[in-house]
């Protein structure tokens, strides 16, 4: 196993000292118990891929852990990812849902020690894998500190999530409301196939899909909001490579409460994030709070791509009273909190480290 360096060592426990904050996760699980000379091993099992090449990325200049590869020409051995799994403190699968299914199968029987985190829809909404969301509630960054099985949301159910899990715990919203999601996301959302249909030239300025309302990101939009109902989700692709925006409008007659207005709403959203990480933002309320603060190009347009390479995720309430309509955004990296800065994030509070480090 690859040594720190006394030198390292050093730096390590000086940042660790310097570092107090919320985001420490003590180190009360049996991954966390390395001794401080220890590297953790990392494999990315699907690193060639969009999000396993954007995990890497993350994950190589740091000190405190290894990544393990096998040569190219054993990239897809069965046998040989089996060892990598089975060898690996920490997996992350970034690949399609049968290969991510089978994968974890892999993990041997007496390792209780190797935790696998799922960038796949796979296990997203199974009751024995803990939902990659840290934010999501006060005692989801516990849970993923003691679980070995984590499955990483997807980019827009981060969002939608986000936005709404807040209104229904704070009894704004009802479970079961009625409500629709209108997305757009870069074209790097689609993987290596779309990317090169775009950089080449050859695909359509803007493109809505998810036509049939079966999209695979709508269970876990209804399990996670504590919704329980599915949302009508309407996604669209541009041409811009990562970035998104989701949007939920809301009528003021579908929330519950004493004459519920925009200030409310936002005042929810402050009230729920406000301890919760240093990744999420809610930003000053209304399209004035937002122009005054900088936040629309040309003072008037929510450009998608502001937070690419980064794991952040902003907040907007616009909102008219007089119409009692809201719109609720979310803008965030499609390839960062919603893919491999969500991995990150979760693969440090898994390991006890802090859950900024990387990011």
């Amino acid at each position: 196993m690859m040594k720190l360096s006394l030198p390292q060592t050093a730096a390590i426990f000086a940042t660790f000292a310097a570092t107090s904050s919320a985001f420490v996760i003590p180190t009360t699980s049996s991954t966390a118990s390395k001794t401080s000379m220890d590297l953790y091993k990392v494999f990315i099992d699907g690193e060639a891929g969009t999000t396993g090449l954007q995990v890497r990325g993350r994950l190589e200049k740091r000190e405190d852990l290894e990544i393990i590869s096998p040569p190219d020409e054993l990239r897809k051995d069965a046998e040989t990812r089996k060892k990598f799994i089975n060898e690996a403190d920490a997996v992350i699968l970034c690949l399609p849902d049968a290969a991510s299914i089978e994968a974890a199968s892999w993990v041997e029987d007496d390792n209780d020690r190797t935790v696998l985190i799922d960038a796949s829809t796979a296990f997203r909404v199974a009751d024995d894998w803990t939902y990659g969301f840290p934010e999501m509630s006060k005692d989801q960054r516990e849970a993923l500190s003691k679980s070995k099985r984590i499955s990483n949301p997807g980019c827009y159910p981060t969002g939608f999530i986000g936005l709404t899990r807040p209104l229904v715990e704070a009894g704004i919203l009802a479970e079961g409301t009625p409500l629709t999601v209108n997305a757009i996301s870069g074209y790097s959302g689609g993987g290596k196939a779309l990317m090169e249909i775009y950089e080449a030239g050859g695909a359509e300025p803007w493109g809505a899909y998810g036509f049939g309302l079966t999209h695979k990101h709508i269970p876990e939009m209804a399990k996670y909001s504590k919704l329980n109902r599915k949302p009508i989700f309407q996604p669209q692709v541009a041409t811009f490579v990562q970035g998104m925006v989701v949007s939920v409008p809301l009528h003021y007659a579908w929330l519950h409460g004493d004459d519920v207005k925009a200030a409310d709403l936002h005042a929810a959203l402050t009230e729920y994030y406000k301890d919760a990480s240093a990744f999420i933002e809610v930003v000053p309320l209304g399209e004035s709070g937002c122009k005054d603060a900088g936040l629309l190009e040309r003072g008037a347009f929510l450009r998608p791509d502001t937070l690419a390479d980064t794991n952040k995720m902003q907040l907007f309430v616009f909102a008219n009273d007089e119409q009692e309509q809201a719109v609720l955004c979310a803008r965030l990296d499609n390839l960062g909190k919603g893919a491999s800065g969500a991995a990150v994030q979760n693969l440090n509070i898994a390991l006890g480290l802090d859950e900024t480090t990387g990011l």
